[in-house]
Order: C-alpha cells, then sequence, then structure tokens
C-alpha cells in the first residue's frame, strides 16, 4: 500500500512538469492545455494524500 502514494506522486510531479513546459510553449502538447495537466497533477497529489492518511494507523 506504500508504493501507490508514492507512485501518484512521481505522476503528479510529471503532470506539473509537463503543465509548466506546455504553459511555457504557449500551445498544448497533443491537444492537451497546460489546465489539464495542472489539473490532473492536482487531482493524484490529493489523492495520494488521502491514501496516506487513510493508510496510517490512529489517524483520525
Amino acid at each position: 500500500m506504500e508504493m501507490l502514494p508514492k507512485a501518484l506522486l512521481g505522476g503528479a510531479a510529471l503532470g506539473f512538469i509537463l503543465a509548466v513546459v506546455t504553459g511555457a510553449m504557449g500551445s498544448g502538447i497533443a491537444g492537451i492545455p497546460a489546465e489539464s495537466f495542472s489539473r490532473a497533477c492536482t487531482n493524484l497529489a490529493l489523492i495520494s494524500i488521502a491514501l496516506q492518511m487513510m493508510a496510517k494507523p490512529g489517524s483520525a
């Protein structure tokens, strides 16, 4: 269960980098705008945080 949050954080980091690169280019990558990468980055990070909070014993 510890690997999934780490993998999601890695995906969030990749999404953030793609959002920055796409924003700097001024156009989308494969038709996907920077806002979509940014939203995916945020969602993956929030899911990772939720999974980590659920996995900790006594976290309420």
